[in-house]
């Protein structure tokens, strides 16, 4: 299935946000023009060189693409993103604050030039406002919208291991776009998407904000405890092996006391008898909860937890993830091709298909030649181009 075929989306793109949208768009049949530097390209593409010497962001986020190398500080690199953009349904941007504006690319005059035009803006934290023109990246943005305030333990914030702000603008932009698309598709128009990290990462700070509302304290840092939720956390078996568990309600409650505790009473204890009670009272009640663990192997607690049942879970390494059965058994990893070979790549969420759309991850500038030569240009001047730095 890949709906978005004949979907044409050029995206002047960088990092994670932006090529994340496009990603998932391209994954549904959309062609991708990715618009990069000539020489230098995305400079997501040095983060690392973990993926047979390519960057593991690169790889994770540009499969299904065709890139372009095109300087469009320079007019000629202007004139030809205009003429992609005049045949294209979809514009994402994600560079600097204010830097389409100033290169002639913002949305209301896009929009003025070709009202079928979809125009999505990402950024750190929108525009207008106070913050509008300052750099924005992950960490910083993870800070702004109080995720580090509940992340961590004790005194000590950590940040998510992931990119969850760069992540969470863009699988807002690209749920966004699907919309304007299909609202194109009833009335002809295109749209003005204005996506910020920060709002993307505080809509996903739903919980803490409502926990602490009007004042109210809220949720203390837990580690990889559930902050408000108990027993709903690590712990450790008597042979070192660490099993995530879940409590949600009275009823699984009262059978984990019953048949992994083996002490009934438990479960009508005051102290402990609602989640409430449980959270007050969460380091003497962890202490009955660990003591019982180390009574047994994590293989053994698992296999309790599973005839009772309580939800529970392995905490598992890459390596692990590499090898998770459940991905196995669905059938959820393919192969696409990189310019350092074929790697693994997970389908995309969602979707059944035998045969996902697996394009390979694009060399820089692997399309430029083809992309110009589709605007009517000869050889001879995309020779030229190239020579100028334009191309």
């Amino acid at each position: 299935m890949q709906p978005l075929r004949g979907v044409t989306v050029v995206s002047l793109e960088q990092a994670i946000a932006a090529p994340y949208a496009s990603r998932h768009l391209a994954d549904l049949g959309a062609r991708v023009i990715k618009v990069e530097r000539p020489g230098a390209g995305d400079f997501a593409r040095a983060y690392d060189t973990r993926v047979n010497g390519l960057s593991s962001h690169f790889v994770w986020v540009n499969r299904n693409k065709e890139s372009l190398t095109l300087d469009i500080k320079k007019p000629r690199g202007k004139e030809i993103l205009r003429q992609l953009l005049a045949e294209a349904d979809v514009f994402i941007q994600n560079l600097a604050p204010g830097a389409a504006a100033r290169a002639g690319l913002g949305a209301e005059e896009l929009r003025a030039e070709h009202p079928e035009l979809i125009v999505c803006d990402i950024s750190g934290y929108g525009t207008p406002g106070p913050y509008e023109t300052m750099k924005a990246y992950d960490l910083l943005v993870q800070s702004e919208a109080g995720l580090l305030s509940v992340t961590g333990n004790g005194d000590d914030m950590a940040k998510a291991g992931i990119s969850v702000s760069d992540i969470a603008a863009g699988m807002y932009a690209y749920s966004s776009i699907l919309a304007a698309l299909l609202e194109r598709g009833r009335t002809g128009q295109g749209a003005h998407l204005d996506v910020s990290m920060l709002e993307a990462t505080v809509e996903w700070m739903g919980f803490p904000l409502y926990y602490a509302y009007d004042g109210a304290p809220p949720p203390v840092r837990a580690g990889a405890a559930h902050a408000t939720i108990y027993p709903y956390g690590p712990f450790e078996a008597g042979d070192g092996g660490v099993v995530m568990m879940s409590i949600q309600n009275e009823r699984e409650w009262r059978a984990f006391c019953e048949k992994f505790l083996s002490r009934p009473e438990i479960a009508t204890d005051p102290d402990y008898v609602t989640n409430a009670d449980r959270n007050r009272n969460r380091e003497a009640l962890g202490a009955l909860v660990s003591a019982r663990f180390a009574e047994l192997t994590a293989a053994e607690a698992m296999d309790l937890l599973a005839a009772i049942p309580v939800a529970h879970a392995r905490v598992n390494t890459m390596a692990e993830v590499w090898a998770h059965p459940q991905l196995a058994a669905r059938g959820r990893w393919h192969e696409v091709g990189t310019p350092a070979g074929p790697v693994p790549s997970l389908a995309l969420p969602g979707l059944v298909t035998a045969e996902p759309r697996m394009d390979p991850v694009p060399e820089l500038g692997a399309h430029t030649r083809s992309i110009l030569a589709g605007l009517g240009l000869s050889e001879v001047d995309i020779d030229e181009l190239v020579a100028e730095g334009v191309a």
